[in-house]
C-alpha cells in the first residue's frame, strides 16, 4: 500500500492502457522503463465506460506491483456505473490484489447520459469506505483523490471547489493528486486555501511536460489551468519542431518540479503519457532534488 507521505517527497508516475485496437504487451516496455527510475508508485488510469473495461487497467496494475516491483494505484471513475458496477469493479481489485484506488467522478461521454448513483466523487469515497469495513480479510484500499489547483471546471467558483474538495477528505480520501498546472504560483495559492479550509492530507503536484502543442492545449481545455506567458511563447516558437518542443517542455517540466521541491511540497506526480525517454529526462536531472529534499512543510 502507498505510504502516507511525512517526511519523504514522492515521485510517481500516471499510465495508461493501450488503446483497444492495441496489444496490451505495447505497454510492457514502458512499464519496465519506468519502474526501473524506481517511483514511489504509478497509477494506472481507467477506461470510460465502465467495468467492461477493467481488465486492462487490472492486469497492467497486477504488472506495475508483481513484476516491476513498484506499487500501483487504479483510476476508478464513476459518472457511468451503477452502485452495483462498483461493487462488481472492488471485488475484482480486491481479488487482484489492488490495494489504492484513485476515486474520480470522470469525464462525461459524448452521447451518454451518467447513471447518476455517484453524483461526486465524494459518493464513491464513501462507497469504497463502506466496503473497505465491510471486508473480511482483515484489509482495505487506501482512497486517493484528485483535485484541481485551478478550479474544477464544473464547480461555480473557488469557494464552492474547496468545499466540495474538504467533502471528499471528510469521506474518507487520505491522498491527493492534482491536476496538471503550469504556474506554481497558482498551485502554492491553492495548498494554502487547503490549510485554511482544514484539508490536511498529503497533495501531491501534478506535472505533465509539454511535449505537443495540441495534446496540452486539449489538456487546457479541460482542466482550467492557465498558461503562463513564458509557456505560450516556448509552444508557439516550437510548435513544429517535435523534438524542441520536447526539449523545451522537458526543461519547462524540470523548472516546475525543482521549485516545488524546493518548497516542500509532497510529492510530485508525473503525468508521462507514456513516455518513459521524458520521464528519465526528468528523472535525472531532478533525482538529487529529491532525496536532498527539506523534511516537509513551509507551504502548508
Amino acid at each position: 500500500m502507498i505510504q502516507t507521505l511525512k517526511n519523504k517527497t514522492a515521485f510517481s508516475f500516471e499510465v495508461f492502457p493501450p488503446k483497444k485496437t492495441m496489444n496490451i504487451e505495447t505497454v510492457y516496455q514502458t512499464l519496465s522503463e519506468l519502474s526501473d527510475i524506481k517511483p514511489d508508485f504509478i497509477s494506472v488510469t481507467y477506461g470510460a465506460g465502465g467495468s467492461e473495461n477493467c481488465s486492462n487497467t487490472l492486469e497492467i496494475a497486477r504488472r506495475i506491483k508483481d513484476v516491476c516491483g513498484v506499487e500501483s494505484a487504479v483510476h476508478m471513475p464513476c459518472i457511468n456505473m451503477t452502485k452495483a458496477d462498483a461493487q462488481y469493479v472492488l471485488e475484482q481489485f480486491q481479488m487482484a490484489g489492488i490495494e489504492n484506488i484513485l476515486a474520480l467522478r470522470g469525464d462525461r461521454i459524448e452521447g451518454r447520459e451518467p447513471v447518476n448513483d455517484f453524483a461526486h466523487a465524494s459518493d464513491l469515497v464513501s462507497f469504497i469506505k463502506e466496503f473497505n469495513q465491510k471486508r473480511s480479510d482483515g484489509k482495505r484500499f487506501k482512497i486517493i483523490g484528485a483535485c484541481y489547483p485551478e478550479r474544477h471546471p464544473a464547480s461555480p467558483d473557488i469557494v464552492s471547489d474547496i468545499r466540495a474538495l474538504k467533502m471528499k477528505v471528510d469521506a474518507g480520501a487520505e491522498h491527493l493528486l492534482s491536476q496538471l498546472f503550469f504556474d506554481n504560483e497558482k498551485f502554492y495559492v491553492f495548498l494554502e486555501r487547503c490549510q485554511i479550509a482544514g484539508i490536511n492530507v498529503p497533495i501531491e503536484a501534478g506535472i505533465m511536460p509539454a511535449t505537443n502543442k495540441k495534446s496540452i492545449e486539449r489538456m487546457v481545455s479541460m482542466t482550467n489551468a492557465v498558461l503562463p506567458k513564458k509557456f505560450i511563447r516556448m509552444m508557439d516558437r516550437y510548435a513544429d519542431e517535435p523534438e524542441a518542443i520536447r526539449d523545451a517542455g522537458i526543461a519547462y517540466a524540470i523548472d516546475q518540479i525543482a521549485d516545488l521541491v524546493t518548497n516542500g511540497v509532497d510529492g510530485v506526480h508525473l503525468y508521462t503519457m507514456n513516455n518513459p525517454y521524458v520521464a528519465k529526462k526528468i528523472n535525472e536531472a531532478t533525482r538529487s532534488l529529491f532525496s536532498a529534499a527539506p523534511l516537509k512543510k513551509e507551504l502548508k
